[in-house]
């Protein structure tokens, strides 16, 4: 039990019960209540997706440039939107769900569960010392998300938990090896280059345009390589 990530496994757990509350609800809501979610959430995640991009340390405003852009060319050189497309059919049907907005609402939960400090700080805390007050926080935090997600965005909210108890999960079991690489400079870097992606989301949301989010994902590994780099340089 003490290598288990207790605090992943509570946070799978309540983005499922919000999850299933939210696909619950979802009957009961009319066309125009959707419409008005959907804006709501596009509008919160701004201010989540700017919460999170103004951590970015000074002087590194070209790292997290350069990692939006080779990120973006890396994933269009490997095609990375159709290899989670793909993916995302398998669960979609091993779920045996016909939702069309299915990979839109995994991406989009992934994103805004997996991509912050709390995730990445608390995972490594429990990892170390054992300690789960963040990441019970950040539950109740996601549990309560996952509900108007779920309502809008349908059941792949639901199966966001797979890639989060692959990560978050991951984090935490490998937390000795990985601590060094995750100084604050780097930690925020991440989070900043993260609150760009979840600004991408709102403005998906709120149909501004359509940003290819998956693959601008591989900017969130160079970010913290490039980040490193200009460490060790000085």
């Amino acid at each position: 039990m003490k290598n288990l990530p207790i605090g992943t496994l509570i946070n799978v757990g309540a983005i499922i019960l919000g999850s299933l509350l939210g696909l619950f609800l979802k009957q009961f809501f009319t066309e125009g209540m959707e419409t008005i979610i959907f804006q709501a959430l596009g509008l919160g995640t701004i201010l989540i997706g700017l919460k999170m991009a103004l951590k970015l340390p000074d002087g590194y405003m070209l790292v997290c440039i350069f990692s939006l852009v080779l990120g973006g060319i890396v994933g269009e050189l490997i095609h990375l939107d159709s290899i989670i497309m793909s993916l995302s059919d398998t669960l979609k049907s091993f779920s045996g769900s016909s939702d069309s907005g299915f990979s839109e609402g995994l991406i989009t939960a992934f994103l805004l569960f997996c991509i912050g400090s709390m995730t990445i700080v608390g995972a490594i805390e429990e990892g170390l010392n054992q300690k789960r007050e963040l990441l019970v926080v950040k539950s109740t935090l996601d549990g309560f998300s996952s509900i108007a997600l779920a309502a809008t965005l349908g059941i792949g909210v639901l199966f966001s938990v797979v890639p989060l108890l692959i990560f978050q999960g991951g984090l935490t079991l490998s937390a000795k090896k990985l601590k060094p690489v995750f100084d604050q400079t780097t930690i925020d870097v991440l989070s900043s280059v993260g609150g760009i992606l979840i600004l991408g989301i709102s403005i998906n949301l709120l149909g501004i345009g359509d940003i290819n989010l998956e693959n601008l994902l591989p900017a969130l590994v160079l970010c913290i390589i490039l980040s490193k780099i200009k460490i060790w340089r000085g």
